[in-house]
């Protein structure tokens, strides 16, 4: 069995978090095994159902919380744990921390994967300079260079490395965001928005994913179709920010932060139009997931690349366009019907990212033995 240490789950259920599991759900486990290590001591997404599937979860301390006691624990697992190990994927957003692939090939572990997942530095100034360190240095510790998609390729590596890095595609389940019309009908009734236009947006409260953009399109919007609602699914640091925002707009009967939501299906079949103005993205799967849903799309370049939009009720703008070209958008997208679930899985298939046709391709690139 081919035994691999994955780092990249946390405590919140993201795209790295959904893009794991789709793909080890699938594996064939009698021939791959993935432990996870994390930085946290909470409990992490997917926790229960990865210890379903046997696999150990390893905690460790925050580096930015407690770095003594994260240096400590670290050498600790990597003298304790190395040995048992084929390779180690490491899942990131950054290389601002590459403590892992360090340790990893002090302790001998010959493989070394470094995956790519996004395109733009979202953190402060700091880690940003560190990114810039370390892709200088990367080759030294990391054996094999991986991204999901070519803008976050050239964000994490240097040019002269960009011919050895493998694209990996973010393939999702379609059958599990598919368009469901009896929880569209029971959620639009529990939140009372039976007779109302809903644009939706699934995401982190964070800079990066734009929600202040949105709020600010939202009140152009109101001004043409007050029968508009606009729903957040999701939860980050820019919460309360937004929600004043809202309330300085007097928006609040126009907008619903739903929280972190585990029906995904449910919420995507509830909006009408999925709006995804992001500062930048590696390659998002909350964007595949919409698309996975037939929702229309209207979506910043720096969102969704050409390459990932898939269906033809997709619509992308700069974000330099303005308010007033967004919202015509909005307006005429929103009028398009939903693409059904056969025309949907061709486009995925055909593309590469429909989870059942990935997953070998996937499995290959770890080298398993038949």
């Amino acid at each position: 069995m081919y035994k691999v240490l994955v780092f990249g789950i946390t405590t919140n259920i993201g795209g790295i978090e959904s893009f794991i599991m789709s793909y080890y759900k699938r594996f064939d486990r009698r021939k791959i095994h993935f432990d996870f290590l994390c930085n946290t001591h909470d409990k992490v997404a997917y926790e229960d159902e990865l210890q379903k599937l046997d696999s150990k979860i390893y905690k460790v301390a925050m580096r930015s919380e407690n770095p003594f006691k994260y240096k400590k624990e670290m050498d600790s697992f990597f003298k304790q744990h190395a040995d048992e190990y084929d390779c180690m994927w490491v899942n990131v957003n950054s290389l601002a921390n590459i403590d892992y692939l360090k340790l990893a090939k002090k302790y001998g572990i010959r493989r070394r994967i470094i995956h790519s997942h996004n395109s733009q530095n979202m953190d402060g100034k700091l880690r940003e300079l560190l990114h810039f360190y370390n892709r200088k240095r990367i080759t030294k510790f990391a054996t094999d260079f991986w991204a999901c998609s070519p803008l976050a390729a050239k964000w994490f590596y240097e040019d002269d490395l960009l011919p050895k890095v493998q694209i990996i595609k973010n393939a999702i389940d379609l059958d599990r965001v598919k368009f469901d019309q009896q929880k569209r009908k029971n959620i639009r009734k529990e939140y009372n928005l039976e007779n109302n236009l809903v644009i939706g947006n699934v995401g982190r409260l964070h800079f990066q994913k734009n929600q202040k953009f949105s709020i600010n399109l939202l009140r152009s919007l109101v001004n043409k179709n007050p029968n508009i609602k606009m729903v957040f699914v999701g939860d980050g640091p820019d919460k309360e920010d937004l929600k004043e925002k809202v309330n300085s707009l007097n928006l609040r009967n126009n907008v619903i932060f739903a929280g972190i939501q585990s029906d995904i299906s449910g919420w995507l079949s509830t909006f009408d139009l999925f709006l995804f103005p992001s500062k930048f993205e590696g390659l998002p799967i909350a964007g595949l997931e919409a698309q996975g849903n037939g929702l229309p799309v209207v979506a910043s370049k720096n969102a969704i690349p050409k390459e990932a939009a898939l269906n033809n009720n997709v619509s992308i703008l700069s974000l330099d366009n303005g308010y007033d070209k967004w919202s015509e958008n909005i307006l005429q997208y929103s009028k398009l019907n939903r693409i059904g679930f056969e025309e949907i899985k061709n486009n995925f298939e055909k593309a590469g990212y429909e989870i059942n046709s990935a997953v070998p391709i996937l499995e290959k690139k770890f080298n398993i033995e038949e």
